[in-house]
């Protein structure tokens, strides 16, 4: 069994299994690990098998738990996954992490379309696979041609069609292809579709028109495709401009403010309560703004912290006072204030306001 875990400074490489903890209860295993750095705060979880040596069929997981020995913060979620294990299968099931008072991601279907050449017809002497980027990680290397759907061949065109499920991925950029074969052979890739199995629109398309030539007895291709261009559809794309459109005459109208919210140096100073800020200047006063986007941690108001953030509203004037506070939510959610600096980017003005409580 081998797991790779993702956070918000990057992702583990594959942590194996090994190290099982005596005393177990039934129908349950218990394994220490040892992460090599910190990840920050973890957002996903992908289990595998790393060798199909043994004869299981499959693997079951039913409940998942995990505890960071020296914090005690602690997660678990119930699975009821099958991991599929044939010998040419994708072997991987990902998972989001459950904290509390955090909104996990969700999983999702992709649809990946391969628009290639000749294929099709070797495709028992062909490894492929490819791993999927976004803003939110990567799948990892997924086996493309284990489970074709909606295949189509023509005389010199042919294309099929491969579901990958992962934790969502944000806004994809790129995908690395993979691709080794047990004879000596040439593999012709036009481009790529992908897109979310429920949703027409985004497609994200991977322009590739190579023909790779493959060589048995050396290591496997690795490619590299960027998006080339997305696909959105009328009403999405209409949408979208109208936006901009409107977004672009509000914006002339608007100030910029930039937050910087410091959190005191003292036992128990950080809340993982929702903060909200309100400025008040001497021309009119903001909308309320939720504080939860901070630039510099994805876990904002630890204690001895400072936390950045922008926002956008209309003209105030100069700043005479704020009103900033929480929802009191979480265990233990008090919160020790020590000051909010706030820069008019457009007057080049800074603002204290001293806490302190």
């Amino acid at each position: 069994l081998v797991m790779v875990f993702y956070g918000s400074n990057g992702k583990s490489n594959p942590v194996s299994m090994e190290n099982k903890v005596e005393h177990q209860a039934k129908n349950q295993i218990t394994y220490d690990i040892h992460l090599p750095s910190d990840l920050g705060m973890l957002y996903k979880v992908r289990l595998g098998l790393q060798s199909l040596e043994n004869s299981i069929s499959q693997l079951s997981p039913r409940h998942f738990k995990m505890q960071n020995t020296s914090t005690l913060d602690t997660f678990s979620l119930t699975l009821n996954k099958t991991v599929p294990l044939s010998l040419n299968g994708d072997r991987w099931i990902e998972f989001p992490v459950e904290w509390p008072l955090k909104e996990a991601l969700s999983v999702v279907t992709y649809h990946l379309t391969v628009f290639s050449r000749n294929i099709l017809s070797k495709r028992n002497l062909l490894r492929m696979a490819a791993c999927i980027y976004g803003t939110h990680g990567d799948t990892g290397d997924r086996s493309l041609l284990w489970s074709l759907q909606n295949v189509q061949q023509g005389e010199d065109n042919e294309s099929f069609l491969v579901t990958v499920d992962a934790v969502e991925l944000g806004e994809l950029d790129k995908v690395v292809l993979l691709i080794s074969s047990k004879t000596d052979c040439k593999v012709d890739i036009k481009k790529l579709h992908l897109k979310e199995a429920v949703k027409e629109h985004p497609i994200y398309v991977f322009e590739v028109n190579e023909a790779l030539s493959v060589n048995a007895n050396k290591p496997e291709i690795e490619r590299e495709i960027p998006v080339s261009f997305i696909m959105r559809g009328d009403k999405q794309k209409n949408d979208i401009d109208n936006n901009l459109h409107k977004e672009g005459s509000q914006t002339r109208n608007l100030t910029e403010y930039t937050i910087k919210v410091y959190t005191g140096d003292k036992r128990g100073a950080g809340t993982d309560a929702n903060v909200h800020i309100i400025l008040f200047g001497n021309e009119d006063k903001s909308e309320v703004f939720q504080l939860s986007q901070s630039l510099e941690h994805q876990d904002p108001f630890e204690r001895g912290k400072v936390d950045t953030f922008k926002i956008k509203t209309k003209k105030l004037g100069s700043l005479q006072s704020i009103e900033i506070g929480h929802d009191g939510k979480g265990f233990e959610s008090g919160w020790f204030l020590e000051k909010v600096e706030i820069t008019d980017t457009s007057r080049n003005s800074v603002y204290c306001f001293n806490c302190n409580r």
